[in-house]
């Protein structure tokens, strides 16, 4: 076999959660350019539309659904939703989140929950609810990030804790599902990559971490997709339980 031929999506069902901006719709696409069919959920359908339409150029089908992943029952909607269209679902790649940049000593018990309740409990309800459907060979992508690996001088706390817990979730998932269901579960911890959350960093903020820089830059958002890719394809076959730091070396400094 071609090597080459390991690397394809080709006519499976990607759900991607937080589709409707940043590296979402990254994911999507490339899921789309990889030969899926894709689900887009999010919360705000207002922008899932431009999504949709990069996923339908590529001529794939797609369908968006109106999801907030905190509510276990909009999950299994979305899984419901999905396989009346497709009839099964194959990937899920567990994107949406939210952060904060509040100083331990002022965060209240709302803002912490409310980060937690979509990073790790948002990600586990997807899970679960795709894990019911999934046959063997389907695979789960969660997205951790580094700020669950190690620090980078921001008072992120909640969301550094809940991407830590995406790191445990991901292991014991593969371990749950693996030999007994077939699913592979993995989990990607992106570094900068341009988004939402990194437009909101002070102008000299990535400056101050140049010297952490192995490969001396941001990421593009297509490199990020690229691992998802190979994360979900068959080429990445044997790999479950891991999570793969794509930060241009911010983790080994």
């Amino acid at each position: 076999m071609n090597v080459m031929n390991l690397f394809t999506l080709q006519d499976r069902v990607a759900i991607v959660t937080g589709a409707s901006s940043g590296l979402g719709v990254a994911f999507a696409q490339a899921c789309a350019q990889a030969g899926a069919d894709v689900v887009l959920a999010a919360r705000r359908t207002d922008k899932l539309g431009a999504t949709a339409d990069l996923v339908s150029a590529t001529g794939r089908r797609v369908l968006t659904v109106q999801t907030d992943v905190v509510d276990p029952d909009q999950c299994q909607t979305m899984v419901d939703r999905a396989m009346e269209e497709f009839g099964r679902v194959d990937v899920l790649v567990n994107n949406a989140g939210i952060g904060t940049a509040v100083p331990a000593t002022r965060e209240t018990p709302e803002e912490f929950r409310a980060v937690v309740d979509v990073n790790l409990h948002g990600s586990y309800w997807a899970a679960q609810a795709c894990a019911k459907v999934m046959q063997p060979g389907s695979s789960i992508v969660n997205i951790s990030s580094i700020l669950g690996l190690t620090t980078a001088g921001l008072p992120q706390a909640a969301y550094s804790a809940s991407k830590a817990a995406i790191v445990g979730l991901t292991r014991d998932l593969a371990q749950q599902w693996g030999s007994r269901k077939g699913i592979r579960v993995n989990a990607i911890a992106p570094g900068f990559f341009k988004s939402e959350m990194t437009d909101q960093y002070k102008p000299d903020y990535l400056d101050s971490l140049a010297h952490r820089f192995v490969v001396p830059r941001m990421g593009d958002p297509a490199e990020l997709a690229a691992t998802l890719v190979w994360l979900a394809s068959p080429a990445a076959g044997y790999v479950t339980g891991q999570t793969i730091a794509v930060d241009g070396g911010v983790t080994i400094t």
